[in-house]
C-alpha cells in the first residue's frame, strides 16, 4: 500500500552547480538524504581504491553494466522509508530517474550555473581530487554529459526529464529562497488510508507472529476506533509451536480442508477472542479485521462473544456456512482486498467501526 503525503526530490546537474547547497537547505527542513553516489563509493571502499572523481566515473558504468543502469536507483529506493520526506543526490542517467519516477510525489530537480562559477566552487572545495585547471574540468565534464555507451552517465538526458531547474549564478541564499518558494507551491495535499485499510494492515503485521506452517492468519477487534486485541494461529499457549512440530496434522501436511478435527492450532480469529477474554476486556459491539474469512467455529465465537461486524481480505475455503451462520446473527460481513487498501477513499467516505 503506497499513500502520498511524503516527497521526494532527485538532484541531478553538473559538478559545482550546487546540489548540495539544496541538499543540505532541505535537510534542515527534516528531509532524510541520501546519494546515488554513495553505492558507487562504497564499492569503491570495498575494492580498496581511492575515491577519485575518474573512479567514480568508471565504477558507476560498471556498476550499471553487471546489474542493470537503475541498479543505483533501486539500492537508495530500499532504504527509503513513507514516514518522512527525503532528497536524493546525484542522478546521472535516464534509468535512475524512472526508476524513482515509480514512486508518489516524486521530483527532480535541475540546478544549472555558468562554468567559470562552477570551476572556481569546485576549486575552493577541493573534494576528492578535483580537477584544478579549467581544461581538466571541462574534460571530465564531457565525459559525464553523454556517452556512446548505454551504461555511461548521460547528464544531459537526465536534466531533460527534471520538472524543474534552478540557475545558480548567485549566492546560496538566493537558491534557498527560490527553492522554498517552489517546494511551497508543489508540496502535493496530504493523504491518508482509511480506517477500514489501516486496521487491515495491522492484521497482515500481527500475521507475521503466526507459527503455524500451513497458513499465516491475523486478526485485530476494534472498538471505538481503537485495539482492544490481537491474534494469529499457531498452538495453544505453553505448548510446542506449529512450526516446531507441535501439530502433527500441519506437520504431516494434510490437504487443505482435511483432518481439521485433529489440528492443534488456534485460528487468529478465535485467539483475538479469547485473548481479550483472558484480560477481561468485552469485545461487544468490536469490529473484527481479519486477513482471511472465519471458518464456522471462529464464526460461532464471533458471534457468541458480541462482534457486531467482521471485515476480512481474502475468502478462507468452506466459508459457505460461515457467511450463512453470520448473516442469519445479523453479523455485517464484508471483504475488503488488498486492492481496495491500496487506493483508499476518502475518510470522510469511510463509514468507522461502531
Amino acid at each position: 500500500m503506497c499513500y502520498k503525503g511524503f516527497v521526494i526530490i532527485g538532484l541531478t546537474g553538473r559538478n559545482g552547480s550546487g546540489k548540495g547547497v539544496v541538499a543540505d537547505y532541505l535537510q534542515t527542513k527534516g528531509f532524510g538524504f541520501w546519494s546515488l553516489s554513495d553505492v558507487i563509493r562504497d564499492e569503491i571502499t570495498r575494492q580498496g581504491a581511492e575515491v577519485t572523481r575518474p573512479r567514480l566515473i568508471h565504477v558507476g558504468r560498471e556498476l550499471r553494466s553487471k546489474y542493470g543502469n537503475d541498479h543505483l536507483a533501486q539500492e537508495i529506493l530500499s532504504k527509503l522509508h513513507a514516514d518522512r520526506n527525503y532528497v536524493v543526490d546525484s542522478f546521472r542517467h535516464p534509468s535512475e530517474v524512472r526508476a524513482f519516477s515509480r514512486q508518489p510525489d516524486f521530483y527532480l530537480v535541475e540546478v544549472e550555473a555558468e562554468v567559470e562559477v562552477r570551476h572556481q566552487r569546485v576549486c575552493a572545495r577541493a573534494r576528492e581530487n578535483d580537477p584544478v585547471t579549467l581544461e581538466r574540468f571541462l574534460e571530465l565534464e564531457r565525459q559525464e554529459l553523454s556517452s556512446p555507451d548505454t551504461q555511461g552517465q548521460q547528464l544531459l538526458a537526465t536534466g531533460r526529464l527534471a520538472n524543474v531547474s534552478f540557475a545558480n549564478n548567485g549566492t546560496k541564499q538566493d537558491l534557498r529562497s527560490e527553492v522554498a518558494e517552489w517546494l511551497k507551491r508543489t508540496a502535493p495535499k496530504m493523504t491518508r488510508p482509511g480506517w477500514d485499510p489501516y486496521f487491515m494492515k495491522l492484521a497482515q503485521v500481527v500475521a507475521l507472529r503466526s507459527n503455524c506452517i500451513k497458513r499465516k492468519v491475523g486478526a485485530i477487534i476494534v472498538r471505538d476506533l481503537r485495539v482492544i486485541s490481537t491474534g494469529y494461529n499457531g498452538t495453544p499457549r505453553g505448548t510446542k509451536n506449529c512450526f516446531e512440530g507441535g501439530c502433527p496434522r500441519c506437520a504431516g501436511l494434510a490437504d487443505s480442508g482435511t483432518q481439521l478435527d485433529e489440528c492443534l492450532c488456534s485460528h487468529a480469529e478465535e485467539n483475538a477472542i479469547t485473548q481479550a477474554a483472558y484480560h477481561g476486556v468485552s469485545v461487544n459491539g468490536g469490529v473484527l479485521y481479519t486477513t482471511y474469512s472465519p471458518c464456522l467455529t471462529c464464526s460461532k465465537m464471533i458471534i457468541n462473544s458480541g462482534v457486531s461486524e467482521v471485515v476480512y481480505n481474502l475468502e478462507y475455503p468452506l466459508s459457505g456456512s460461515s457467511f450463512r451462520l453470520l448473516r442469519e446473527a445479523s453479523v455485517v460481513c464484508r471483504r475488503l482486498t488488498v486492492e481496495e487498501a491500496a487506493a483508499p477513499p476518502e475518510i470522510s467516505e469511510m463509514r468507522p467501526p461502531k
